[in-house]
């Protein structure tokens, strides 16, 4: 939908731009259009994490940037979610998420900051001369668990999307 209601690019630029056909984009733009007519005025307010979740998610990033995947596994419950914008949506324990992340070629390195007033993960990547923003990643917690993952590595137009972001360089 930003692509189209914000940036206003035509529907065959948008098909080109995520690899699908300009039905696949206007099924889509139909689809979160109708969500968001549902949910008008049920979004979250933005809240504070506790500190509980404010210190699993950074043990979560410290693991990430570790590479300790089985460390990392520890913090995520056994029936979280993951979705992978525009790529997978379904059980985390049914993905090969963190596979990915272990085969990237560049080097990368994840810090918490702020996405319009809450807290996310962003991860960097190294270009020849400096760390880059490349994408966010969002985590729900509760009861000291990672319960959903939520990776916009495939959407690099949210984060000139968000009205704030808060973030130091690793």
């Amino acid at each position: 939908m930003l692509l189209k209601d914000v940036f206003d690019y035509s529907l065959e630029e948008i098909a080109d731009l995520v690899d699908s056909t300009v039905g696949g984009v206007k099924a889509a733009l139909n689809r979160g259009r109708s969500k968001l007519a549902e949910r008008a005025g049920e979004l979250k307010p933005s809240r504070a994490k506790s500190d509980d979740d404010k210190m699993l998610m950074q043990l979560y990033v410290e693991r990430f940037n570790a590479h300790d995947w089985d460390g990392l596994r520890e913090l995520i419950s056994a029936d979280a979610r993951l979705d992978v914008a525009d790529r997978f949506s379904g059980r985390f324990a049914d993905a090969q998420y963190l596979t990915q992340y272990e085969r990237i070629a560049i080097p990368w390195r994840a810090v918490i900051g702020d996405v319009d007033g809450e807290s996310a993960i962003f991860v960097f990547h190294r270009t020849l001369d400096a760390w880059q923003v490349a994408h966010v990643v969002r985590l729900e917690m509760s009861d000291g668990r990672v319960r959903e993952i939520t990776d916009f590595w495939h959407c690099p137009w949210v984060l000139p999307a968000a009205s704030t972001l808060d973030v130091a360089m690793p």
